[in-house]
């Protein structure tokens, strides 16, 4: 009797482990076992195995090229303009936390963001620190210090691992020189760049808290410094608090006053942008 019940319960318990096996093919006749060799086969045909398939593919890269041509400068020049702007432009990489350029250092190229996020601020001796404004994938910097003689006067730190695109300082006056549109891009830059930073000074000294957060969210937007910037904001807490100048645990809960206004929404490694514009009026 226990016998029984044990041959019983081993058959029951190889029933439900091989899935493979079809309801036929412990039938008795000639065709046993041929069945559920086939049964396996057909299922192997069905759902293969690639081992050289990662599970989550990697976002494919931009790269030097690819920057520059969607760059708006860009948009403007000759072929043979843009031939001169890519023989005269290279690449750097810096890790996060290192210094793209350093305040006080001569200004020898217009630089552009390939991949990345950088900060722009200025650091003092006492241990203070100023941040101006933030510049993520295809902002371009720095033509205000191409066009005049001195040194830097701000320092501009990598965030997080970033790439960066470094036109010579011979070749951004070559096309100053030769291009109308080259020449009206910089006009608007700088001009947008007047403007962000009179807004900065007016978030510093007239606005709360949640109110800089929410300017410096917007200011990431601008379409002329940031162009093709999408709705949806890679970027961290961590990472908004250094541009904002407050902490990260601040910042969480600036973030989550403006989500309940209906201005963002926030999910895992990044923030969705609902209502711009309110953004940009928020506490104003």
């Amino acid at each position: 009797m226990c016998r029984r019940f044990a041959r019983r319960l081993a058959a029951r318990e190889r029933d439900l482990c091989n899935v493979e096996r079809p309801l036929y093919a412990g039938r008795r006749g000639p065709n046993r076992g041929s069945l559920a060799g086939n049964s396996r086969q057909s299922l192997r045909a069905v759902y293969p195995y690639n081992c050289l398939v990662p599970d989550n593919p990697e976002k494919k890269s931009l790269t030097l090229d690819d920057i520059l041509q969607a760059s708006h400068w860009a948009a403007g020049l000759t072929p043979a303009e843009f031939e001169r702007a890519r023989k005269g432009t290279v690449e750097r990489k810096m890790p996060a936390g290192g210094f793209i350029c350093r305040k006080g250092e001569p200004v020898e190229c217009w630089m552009g963001v390939i991949e990345g996020l950088a900060k722009m601020s200025s650091d003092w001796v006492t241990g203070k620190t100023a941040s101006y404004t933030g510049i993520s994938t295809g902002g371009w910097f720095g033509e205000g210090s191409l066009l005049k003689t001195e040194v830097r006067r701000y320092d501009v730190i990598a965030l997080r691992d970033t790439r960066v695109a470094c036109m010579r300082r011979e070749t951004f006056q070559w096309l100053l020189d030769h291009s109308i549109a080259f020449n009206r891009y910089v006009m608007m830059q700088i001009n947008e760049r007047l403007g962000q930073f009179i807004g900065l000074l007016e978030s510093e000294r007239l606005l709360d808290t949640d109110a800089r957060v929410a300017r410096c969210l917007s200011a990431m937007f601008n379409p002329v410094l940031y162009p093709d910037q999408n709705r949806h904001l890679n970027i961290s807490q961590e990472e908004i608090g250094y541009l904002a100048g407050v902490s990260r645990q601040r910042v969480n809960r600036s973030l989550k006053i403006l989500e309940d206004a209906g201005f963002l929404g926030i999910e895992y490694g990044g923030i969705n942008i609902l209502d711009l514009d309110g953004l940009r009026r928020f506490g104003g």
